[in-house]
C-alpha cells in the first residue's frame, strides 16, 4: 500500500526528474500555456503556483528561492514584474488543465496547462490585397 507517498516518478530517476520539472514549470511561466502529457501537467501545476505565490509576496528571498528553481533570469522577472501583480487579489488557483484526448503514438493522455486569463484567441485572418490588378490600374 502507498500510504502518504506523494507525487509521480514520471519512469525518470530523481536528477532527470527534477530536471523536466524545471523545465516545464519554466517554459509554463515564459509561454503562460504549454502542451504535454496529463501525468507531467498535475506534477508541474503546483510547482508553477508555488512559484506565481512567490511571486506575489514580491521579497528578496523570494526572488532567490524562485531564482533557485527558474532557469531562465527573464522568467524570474516576469513572475514578479507581471504575474505576481496580475494575480495580486486571487487566493491561489493560478492555472488549470484542459484535457486534450490521446497521442496518436503511444496512447498517452495529452493536456494543456495553461494560466487563468490567458485564455486562447483566435487569430483574425488578414485580408489578402490584389497584388495584380492594383498594379495594372497604377501604370
Amino acid at each position: 500500500m502507498r500510504h502518504q507517498v506523494k507525487g509521480r516518478k514520471l519512469r525518470r530517476p530523481t536528477a532527470h526528474r527534477l530536471a523536466l520539472l524545471r523545465n516545464l514549470v519554466t517554459s509554463f511561466l515564459e509561454k503562460e500555456r504549454i502542451r504535454t502529457t496529463l501525468a507531467k501537467a498535475k506534477e508541474t501545476r503546483p510547482l508553477a503556483e508555488k512559484m506565481i505565490t512567490l511571486g506575489k509576496k514580491g521579497t528578496l528571498h523570494a526572488r532567490r528561492q524562485v531564482m533557485a528553481f527558474v532557469r531562465k533570469e527573464a522568467v524570474v522577472t516576469k513572475v514578479f514584474d507581471d504575474l505576481g501583480p496580475r494575480f495580486g487579489q486571487r487566493p491561489g488557483g493560478y492555472s488549470r488543465i484542459i484535457k486534450l484526448g490521446q497521442r496518436m503514438g503511444d496512447g498517452a493522455h495529452l493536456a494543456m496547462l495553461e494560466l487563468v486569463g490567458s485564455e486562447f484567441k483566435k487569430k483574425e485572418k488578414k485580408k489578402k490585397k490584389d497584388k495584380g490588378k492594383s498594379a495594372k490600374k497604377s501604370k
